[in-house]
């Protein structure tokens, strides 16, 4: 036998291919050197012909003491010799190897066990040798422990775990990752992860692997979507075929899957990089949970959104529109809210299924540009439904209407004409979903919403927070069509009690305003009057009741009744507000603010009285900004007991005189002097024409809340 076949003794091979892919020479390479195997050559006697480096480190003898020594004499137990020695002929005489543990003599006196195998070698010559591998007892069984252990963890883990080479390609798969991307371990074996982990975004995450492998720094659970694309029985595809992470953007919604991808470095002895390890957990189920949880958070603060945002005012209209802009872009590309006209004229609504209806589309809104607008109703407009269309069927039963996956077929019945069903197709129409609008038991309209955008069609969760956000929103809308129709018919009442077009005075050009208030359905107490009187002289009156009703609004019919009474018999002003005061303060519970004036033509004066009323304007034809005419303040009617003064202010021709009640004046945030110099400033040319100047007051000095009616009355004396 030649020393070369026997290069193992200088433990260096010439070539080493780990070396060659970057390991350490002559340090640590891998198991062996874990488990320090040692390797020892025996002639036919016995005699130790090899000694390896490793032999030395676990028997304690260098080369030179051991070789040409009887390995039995050396290494064995007296007490075991015999055995040995069997044991040595049956391996040299049967070639049979024979493997176990047995006690070994270390050259510090102790004894070891020793796990040994034993086989026979046969060089060239036909001369036999025995070749024993030896190593810690101890070692072996440590190694074969975490062995057993990590296949076990490995091959029984619920949790998918696949360790990848440093070019990031399977080199093993246990069966829980089987289970989980459905390929078998064998397919896994030298491909990528996009070849077959079903993920979206593997771009992503294979670059993360990279990060991994070159940094060393480890990704712990990290949130990956996909879908299972491939079955359990899929066939095997062709080169260049879609593969899963193509597939699973193919795939159907509801197989979507959730993963908790964890991967970390994987390094052996001394550092050298062997790849990346990676645990994939299936966490569908609590990604399920979790999307569930924050749809139902998304469509609870939806209705807490609508609450805050819906039926803001007591407008019809205004509440419609904000019934559309909270259901877009959450639950539909685009609503739409018609409400039936009977509703909006509050008239009693026909029997059931009793045929066509007629809408009228208050508000359209879509969360994007769309053709779907233009199919919808015009807002506004009324719009004829036959009994056979969705929206009709919805208010004649009282239920929502659902077309979750809308057909060509299906249009006709969802357009409000031929031309409407070409728009719905070309806005790509595909979920419809119409809900009533009830309030105390009254169907009052619908809620129309459609998808166009939005990929997923409407479902029975959708059906049910539509109809709350309708249910809401159509007693805002009840509230508001009753509303106008109550305060238009106070309105009206209020109107009637005024005087119409007022006379043409001698010597006078008047114009006058009634307003009601904004806020408020309930009307008010103000009032105005032109009054012809004898010896072409002309009174002017304004008042205001306190408080609002139709109670302030009787009360003020009959002031100004009683105005007119008075003023036929040509008294002077103050002696009229004192025989109001006397009426007012018969009227339970009413007192009231009156400017009186009596304008004569022939003397150009004007004679004012006041009852605690604010003072009139007055700007000179002459010149000069305008100013507040002062008057004795006074008491106000039904006070009782109070002496009225009149005052003489001329009255040039062209000077224009401004009569108002505190409507127009007052408000709850301002100081009274500051509304009055507003109101001053705005009478700056005395000849602009007076319906012209009634325009510029209210419009300048009203506001959308206000919540007091205005009467106004203004009179320029003619030259």
């Amino acid at each position: 036998m030649t020393t070369e076949s026997f290069r193992a003794e200088e433990g260096r091979p010439e070539r080493s291919d780990e070396g060659a892919r970057g390991g350490k020479r002559g340090g640590a390479r891998g198991l062996l050197d874990v488990l320090g195997v040692a390797a020892v050559v025996l002639d036919a006697e016995g005699r130790i012909l090899f000694w390896s480096p490793q032999a030395e480190e676990l028997f304690g003898y260098r080369a030179a003491e051991a070789l040409g020594r009887y390995a039995g004499q050396l290494l064995v137990p007296e007490e075991h010799l015999e055995l040995v020695a069997r044991l040595f002929s049956e391996v040299l005489e049967s070639g049979e190897s024979w493997a176990g543990a047995f006690p070994v003599l270390h050259k510090d006196g102790t004894t070891r066990l020793v796990e040994f195998r034993n086989m026979r070698l046969t060089d060239g010559l036909g001369d036999v040798f025995a070749l024993g591998i030896a190593a810690d007892h101890a070692t072996v069984q440590r190694v074969e422990t975490d062995l057993a252990l990590s296949e076990r963890l490995v091959s029984q883990s619920p949790i998918g775990l696949a360790l990848m080479d440093t070019d990031l390609r399977y080199v093993l798969v246990n069966p829980a990752l089987e289970r989980i991307d459905r390929i078998p371990a064998a397919e896994h074996l030298g491909r990528h992860v996009r070849d077959t982990l079903p993920v979206r975004d593997v771009d992503a995450v294979e670059a993360a692997l990279r990060r991994v492998l070159a940094t060393g720094t480890p990704l712990v659970d990290r949130y990956v979507l996909g879908r299972h694309a491939l079955g359990p029985d899929r066939p095997s595809g062709p080169a260049g075929s879609a593969g899963p992470a193509q597939q699973a953007e193919q795939a159907d919604p509801e197989d979507v899957r959730a993963w908790s991808l964890s991967c970390y470095r994987l390094e052996g002895h001394q550092g050298r990089i062997l790849g990346v390890a990676i645990s994939v957990i299936d966490v569908t189920e609590r990604h399920r949970a979790a999307t569930e949880a924050d749809r139902a958070r998304r469509r609870l603060g939806l209705i807490a959104d609508a609450s805050a945002r819906v039926g803001t005012t007591l407008e019809v209209g205004q509440t419609a529109h904000e019934l559309a802009a909270v259901a877009v872009p959450e639950l539909a590309d685009v609503a739409a809210v018609d409400v039936l006209d009977s509703v909006l004229s509050c008239r009693r609504p026909g029997a059931p299924d009793s045929g066509p209806e007629l809408f009228r589309a208050l508000a359209v809104k879509a969360g994007h540009p769309t053709a779907a607008v233009a199919a919808a109703d015009p807002t506004g407009e009324p719009a004829m439904y036959g009994a056979d269309r969705l929206v009709t069927r919805c208010v004649h039963t009282g239920l929502p209407v659902m077309v979750a996956e809308v057909t060509e077929a299906d249009l006709p019945a969802i357009a409000r004409n031929e031309r409407a069903v070409e728009l719905l197709a070309q806005a790509g129409l595909h979920s419809y979903l119409a809900v009533p609008l009830i309030a105390r038991g009254e169907v009052l309209g619908a809620l129309d919403l459609k998808r166009t955008r939005n990929p997923l069609p409407f479902d029975e969760d959708d059906v049910i927070l539509a109809s709350e956000l309708a249910a809401r929103a159509a007693v805002s809308i009840d509230n508001a069509r009753w509303y106008q129709s109550v305060r238009n018919s106070a309105v009206t009442l209020q109107r009637s009690l005024l005087p119409g077009n007022p006379p043409s005075p001698v010597g006078l050009e008047v114009a006058s305003r009634y307003q009601p208030a904004h806020a408020s359905m309930e009307v008010g107490g103000d009032w105005y009057d032109v009054i012809p009187l004898a010896g072409e002289k002309t009174a002017l009156v304004v008042g205001d009741v306190m408080g609002s009703g139709i109670d302030a609004a009787a009360t003020m019919g009959r002031l100004r009744t009683a105005t007119c009474a008075f003023a036929d018999l040509d008294l002077d002003p103050a002696e009229v507000l004192r025989h109001l005061d006397k009426i007012t303060a018969g009227l339970e519970h009413y007192i009231a603010t009156c400017l009186y004036c009596v304008y004569d033509p022939r003397t150009g004066q004007c004679l004012i009285s006041n009852a605690g009323h604010l003072p009139p304007a007055l700007l000179r034809a002459s010149g000069g900004p305008a100013e507040l005419v002062r008057v004795p303040t006074g008491a106000p009617l039904g006070v009782g007991g109070v002496a009225f003064e009149t005052v003489t202010v001329p009255l040039g021709p062209g000077d224009l005189l401004v009569l108002y009640t505190d409507g127009l004046v007052e408000t709850r945030n301002d100081p009274i002097d500051r509304r009055l110099d507003a109101l001053l400033a705005l009478l700056d040319d005395p000849r602009r024409p007076l319906e012209e100047t009634c325009t510029v007051l209210l419009r300048a000095l009203r506001r959308s809340d206000d919540f007091d009616d205005v009467a106004l009355l203004v009179a320029r004396s003619l030259p």
